[in-house]
């Protein structure tokens, strides 16, 4: 019980958790990353499919996105992998994820959560958000102590509103704008913009798919309400 001392008690309704969770051997994102130890996999979105198989569209980066990819179609947790994009250092993937392939962990199952997306996975190490309630996060990290899966908790708040974005994501979001990444046609590119910005293309990738998420969920119930479907 001595995780629990974290959990903020005052508001038992809505708690934050960040933590980091050694995927079990066996995982095809723990696998892949711990056998390429330079490449980071995010989930960007997930979905479950019938006869306990998920979906996951992906974006991977690193040193040697090839191998990745092709390790990855010859792993036996994954049924099938669609490449929407690859450059080299960076490829946007559709994985089909087979039966006992390493979808979320049985403790999260039993608590009934799941994590916020994107989430990256690492060397073996996936870094996880859950919004839930006090009870649930009690099964929650008392199912993985109990399983005996390694993880390191950052932090537990009481959830709160944040600010839409951070100041780097301000500064990324002006550059956006300001050189025309937005417009249509685009008046530059993903690879000049990360120039001006001073990041690699993977990393400004990964930013601006953040900005994104985090615009289209703030603004999604005012854009349902002002957008009706007939």
């Amino acid at each position: 019980m001595s995780y629990l001392k974290y959990i903020n008690k005052n508001n038992p309704q809505v708690q934050h958790l960040l933590i980091s969770i050694r995927l079990p051997n066996g995982h095809w994102a723990g696998d892949i990353t711990r056998l390429y130890h330079h490449t980071a996999i995010r989930v960007d979105e997930h979905m479950p499919l019938p006869n306990g198989r998920g979906s996951a569209k992906c974006t991977i980066t690193g040193e040697e996105i090839n191998e990745t990819i092709e390790s990855l179609r010859n792993h036996n947790g994954v049924e099938e992998i669609v490449i929407y994009e690859n450059d080299g250092d960076l490829a946007e993937v559709n994985v089909t994820i087979a039966k006992a392939g390493g979808g979320f962990l049985k403790p999260l199952m039993k608590a009934n959560v799941a994590p916020r997306t994107p989430f990256k996975t690492t060397d073996g190490w996936v870094d996880w958000n859950f919004v839930t309630d006090l009870d649930h996060l009690q099964i929650l990290i008392k199912g993985l102590k109990e399983s005996g899966i390694p993880h390191k908790i950052h932090s537990f708040s009481k959830e709160k509103t944040p600010r839409l974005l951070t100041p780097r994501q301000r500064e990324i979001f002006d550059y956006s704008v300001r050189y025309g990444y937005y417009d249509t046609p685009r008046k530059i590119t993903l690879t000049n913009l990360a120039k001006k910005v001073g990041v690699s293309k993977s990393t400004l990738c990964e930013m601006i798919h953040l900005i994104e998420k985090n615009m289209i969920e703030a603004f999604a119930d005012q854009i349902r309400e002002q957008s009706p479907k007939e």
